[in-house]
């Protein structure tokens, strides 16, 4: 009898866990209990998955023989407690992708700041090689959905630590730790002992052939590395001293020794700048070398990796309310991908040309991360009529700079402004370009 693999999610992750669960011939369902959005239900009918949206029927699920768990669902909520407590295995996306990759390798990133840019940077590291490779996880492509539908050699896959905290074999050949910080909380029981053995997991079941790099230079990893068993090389990288492995910067000098390979590069030559960015470029750069990659095809990479700009990029903090720029999210589905990454309390900048759009799949992460929009187009009626009820502050403006003051105005310390405006930028800017540069003009000049 095919074994009954229940999926809890119904976003990127778990819809990708069900085309790789129904492919390698597992009984499968699907539950939300919220709303699924429209491109996944087309997948999942597409592909022929069971699914129900709306409500949880806890008697099928409570008769699986295994359940994979979105890492939106905390392990606070009721449901999660009851398969708990019936012994049924959860595993995470990751754990069902890694149980089928066969031999590709897998380059896995964590860490509680810098690890996108680190992945994409790792990625066009591999990619300027000529590797065969794929970015996954986190970074907004599900993992096992790349297994499934297009199978690659390696898989660079940026990782969180609720994806972590569900593993069991999952082991990535080299496993980067950018930084600890005190970071979700509240789904860690407020001990941040708890969050940090969370983001170690990703080396515990690394063997004597893998690598493990982190930063030398962060308290928090330093502090607590002693207490796990790593049996996997370990690569530091630091600016403060000259590891005979690893990697260093020393006087605008940046050094990768792996095995018997060096590598030295000016500081000067990164496309990325600020120093946070020569840290996740020397992780980077470590992956590259312990992947075998020629160091001329490194520094090529690095000095052209460009950084997103209007893609979350951020922008800066003022008085601890940070800005963000997504001026490229023209559409309601980037803006659902920009809104489903942020981790702190939203003031959301909406508007431009409305190319009929339904935001009712914007809902649900609405209502749970934003608490004021601020409307900017010559014509917000549609953004009221969609949100009045579920957001308690809309505020209408006419131009990005008073967009920009608004929301500054009714953001506190530790809150998040981000334009993401999910429209077309014709009709107050030339193009998305336009919006993104008025945006962070007029943050810079507050």
């Amino acid at each position: 009898m095919a074994k009954r693999l229940i999926i809890l999610g119904g976003g990127e992750s778990g819809v990708g866990a069900a085309i790789l669960g129904k492919q390698k011939g597992y009984d499968v369902f699907l539950s939300d209990a919220g709303n699924i959005a429209g491109k996944y239900r087309k997948e999942l009918d597409e592909y022929g998955i069971a699914y129900e949206s709306g409500r949880h029927s806890e008697e099928r699920i409570l008769g699986a023989d295994e359940v994979m768990k979105s890492p939106g669902i905390p392990e606070k909520n009721e449901l999660v407690k009851k398969i708990r407590k019936k012994g049924i295995r959860i595993i995470s996306e990751i754990e069902l992708a890694y149980r089928y990759k066969g031999n590709s390798r897998i380059v896995g990133i964590t860490g509680a700041n810098g690890k996108t840019t680190t992945t994409s940077l790792i990625y066009h590291i591999c990619k300027t090689a000529g590797l065969n490779v794929a970015l996954v996880g986190n970074i907004g492509y599900s993992f096992a959905k790349q297994v499934a539908l297009d199978p690659k050699e390696l898989y660079v896959a940026e990782i969180s630590s609720f994806q972590l905290d569900d593993i069991h074999e999952f082991r990535p050949n080299v496993a980067v730790l950018t930084n600890i910080t005190e970071d979700h909380l509240d789904r860690y029981e407020y001990k941040f002992e708890n969050y940090i053995n969370s983001k170690f997991r990703i080396v515990e079941n690394q063997t004597a052939d893998d690598y493990f790099i982190y930063c030398e230079d962060d308290p928090v990893t330093m502090e607590h590395i002693g207490r796990f068993a790593i049996k996997s090389n370990l690569l530091p990288f630091t600016m403060n001293k000259e590891p005979n492995q690893g990697g260093f910067i020393k006087n605008g000098q940046m050094t990768v020794a792996v095995r018997d390979e060096r590598m030295d590069m000016s500081v000067y030559d990164f496309t990325l700048k600020g120093k946070h960015n020569q840290y996740n470029t020397m992780a980077a750069g470590i992956a590259g070398s312990v992947l075998g990659i020629r160091k001329e095809k490194i520094r090529d990479a690095v000095q052209t990796f460009e950084s997103l700009e209007h893609r979350m990029e951020f922008v800066s903090t003022v008085r601890g309310v940070d800005f963000v720029n997504d001026s490229k999210a023209t559409n309601v589905n980037s803006t659902w991908y920009a809104l489903e990454s942020m981790e702190k309390p939203t003031i959301l900048i909406l508007g431009g040309v409305d190319k009929g759009n339904d935001y009712s799949s914007m809902m649900d992460l609405v209502k749970e991360k934003v608490k004021a929009i601020v409307a900017m187009g010559t014509d917000n009626r549609k953004i009221h009529e969609a949100f009045q009820n579920d957001v308690p502050v809309i505020v209408n403006t006419g131009n990005a700079r008073e967009a920009v003051h608004a929301a500054f105005h009714l953001a506190n310390k530790g809150d998040v402004v981000l334009l993401s405006p999910a429209c077309a930028s014709f009709d107050l800017f030339k193009n998305y370009e336009d919006r993104g540069n008025q945006f962070k003009d007029a943050v810079r000049e507050l």
